[in-house]
């Protein structure tokens, strides 16, 4: 067996990343991708849960500023994640991986309704476990929702794959000069007012000394090289 660096993750995708080259929805060339990589993983014997965002379909916050009641949009967009575990899943299936979609709004047959012992005792089984609806709270994001689920099931690291190779100084996308950090600290980010994740989400990473490694998901292969230990994206700590 291939050498390790985490037995149990949980690893958290946005929604907006499953777009791919499309201007909304998901596109089923970069699902096939994120499934290659999750697959490779999982073969390693590596626990794998995964959180994904719903962006690409519907945003709580944005539907609110249009005019939406917040809970209600919040609600829509809790959907929206299980839309797009549905289609993970379903990838992941196609390449002989078993998956299990647990759902933390009750929605049987859709999604079996998430606990931590259940989500535990599936990952030790070998199934990538897809943990959707968020915290299942309005005025939560995915983003705290993977962090209470990466805590709760007991996950070794927080990886939280984005379209960028880590975290920057500034938003390399549009200042050319930010600088990439390896390793930040969880006060570094709040005193720099870098937009990694919300602060709930990394005021728990912190309490609960989770480390979270932010890392470009869109390059096949750096999922695997993140487990196998290589130092690829940024390790916060």
């Amino acid at each position: 067996m291939q050498m390790i660096a985490y037995k149990r993750i949980l690893l958290k995708l946005s929604g907006e990343s499953l777009m791919g080259d499309k201007p909304y929805g998901i596109d089923e060339v970069r699902l096939s991708e994120y499934a290659t990589q999750i697959r490779e993983v999982a073969q390693m014997g590596v626990q794998t849960g995964i959180v994904i965002g719903g962006g690409n379909i519907f945003r709580g916050l944005s539907g609110a500023a249009k005019g939406f009641d917040r809970v209600k949009g919040d609600q829509m967009g809790m959907l929206a994640t299980v839309i797009n575990s549905l289609a993970l899943s379903s990838a992941l299936t196609a390449l002989g991986v078993k998956t299990k979609v647990l759902t933390a709004i009750r929605m049987e047959p859709v999604g079996e309704y998430y606990n931590k012992w259940r989500a535990i005792e599936l990952l030790e089984e070998g199934y990538v476990v897809i943990l959707s609806c968020g915290t299942g709270n309005p005025f939560f994001t995915t983003d705290t929702g993977s962090s209470l689920r990466a805590i709760e099931t007991e996950a070794e690291v927080m990886l939280k794959g984005t379209r960028v190779d880590g975290i920057y100084t500034a938003d390399p996308e549009k200042d050319p000069t930010a600088v990439r950090f390896s390793e930040i600290t969880y006060d570094e980010i709040y005193q720099r007012g870098l937009k990694v994740m919300d602060l709930t989400a990394t005021t728990m990473c912190k309490e609960n000394k989770l480390p979270i490694i932010v890392f470009d998901m869109d390059t096949p292969g750096n999922l695997k090289k993140v487990i196998s230990g290589e130092a690829v994206g940024t390790l916060v700590r």
